[in-house]
């Protein structure tokens, strides 16, 4: 998989990704409208290109209040993301171009009051799917928002995270409608934030060709 051109999508008016990506700005636009006041502490996990929260930040009133972290592997989508977090001014935006699964790579930036784990449960298994939102009671402040998403192709995974998140001291703020044709999932967080465990892994990174080909068993 070619993760730099499976971006191209994006930029193709009506495309799936097109509408998922215009709904997730929206979500990011309002938790920065409602943001405390002061600096907002943002992560973004396997953060691509980060055309969701880039986008948003490029003309958002908050803009110079964020301290962000986008954490990507590929090194051309990060490059691309540096690019335009530094064409758009944006100096509180930091790119790591590092393995978004590690929860070292949040160390300083966690907890933050507002957690994008976008592009990321459709490509790991199902246990890693309740890992990672465990792990978003580490990642999240109290009263911060994590904005996530997934498919909700057969079989719908997409009620039982939410469910995984509310089990783990979220509560739904929205969800996008089932035959939006993607899944959007917005959830605060009402607990304690835990201490950020070091050197964990939440996630194997598998890819969603390889999973639509496993069997039920492997996932």
């Amino acid at each position: 998989m070619d993760w730099k051109d499976w971006h191209d999508e994006y930029d193709l008016p009506g495309s799936w990704m097109a509408r998922r990506l215009r709904v997730v700005r929206q979500q990011i636009r309002a938790v920065l409208d409602d943001g405390k006041p002061g600096p907002l502490r943002v992560i973004s996990l396997c953060a691509g290109q980060g055309r969701d929260l880039l986008g948003v930040l490029a003309d958002h009133p908050r803009r110079d209040d964020v301290l962000a972290r986008l954490v990507e592997l590929n090194e051309r989508n990060a490059m691309l993301a540096d690019d335009a977090a530094r064409a758009a001014g944006l100096s509180g935006v930091e790119v790591v171009t590092a393995d978004a699964s590690v929860t070292d790579h949040y160390a300083g930036m966690a907890p933050a009051d507002l957690v994008l784990v976008c592009g990321v449960f459709g490509n790991i298994t199902d246990a890693d799917i309740r890992r990672t939102v465990g792990f978003c009671a580490q990642l999240c402040a109290a009263g911060g928002t994590v904005v996530w998403t997934r498919h909700r192709e057969e079989p719908d995974l997409v009620p039982v995270i939410c469910a995984w998140f509310e089990d783990s001291g979220f509560e739904r703020r929205w969800l996008s409608a089932p035959d939006a044709g993607f899944g959007v999932g917005v959830h605060r967080f009402t607990g304690q934030p835990r201490e950020l465990a070091r050197g964990e892994r939440m996630f194997t990174f598998v890819g969603y060709d390889v999973l639509s080909n496993a069997k039920p068993d492997q996932t």
